[in-house]
């Protein structure tokens, strides 16, 4: 049994599975979010895409880029820090969220209030504002004269750093 990646602690194929398989639609904006998320986690892109509105004055989702950052990421945690609306009955809604990666050596934390759209009775992503954080290295950091970390025994400015 694989535990969803979204933090509900429920088994993935009865939380986001069904979601992004297209089984079951999510029932609020939260549910979205955290399918969203998952869907990052397990490299779906193309539910990514389909869950959000595209609007005809902005340009097109970069789903090359989308796709990257989903393959290039270890995907470390969701939290869900606060929900406005968004329930079953309503037609908009916020969630404010945090999503931690490590990404080339750095540890991120993806901090977004998203806004949502329930549209035709489906929720759909609209739009979000992202707060600016500080990158952390994940590991420390190697010197020019420091060994270099592949092993070879020569500088690392000699070796992988140049």
């Amino acid at each position: 049994m694989k535990i969803c990646p979204c933090g509900s602690g429920r088994p993935y194929d009865e939380c986001c599975g069904p979601y992004i398989k297209g089984a079951a639609n999510p029932p609020t904006a939260e549910a979205l979010m955290r399918s969203r998320y998952s869907a990052y986690v397990e490299h779906e892109v193309s539910y990514l895409m389909d869950t959000c509105i595209r609007k005809d004055n902005q340009r097109d989702i970069d789903e090359k880029s989308t796709r990257d950052w989903s393959e290039q990421s270890t995907w470390l945690g969701l939290s869900i820090i606060s929900t406005e609306k968004g329930g079953p009955d309503d037609t908009e809604g916020v969630v404010e969220f945090s999503a931690s990666y490590e990404r080339k050596g750095l540890r991120d934390l993806h901090h977004e209030t998203g806004r949502f759209k329930k549209i035709s009775g489906r929720w759909l992503y609209d739009e979000g504002t992202v707060a600016p954080v500080t990158m952390v290295r994940a590991g420390p950091k190697i010197g020019r004269n420091d060994p270099c970390p592949c092993g070879s025994g020569k500088k690392y400015k000699h070796c992988c750093g140049h």
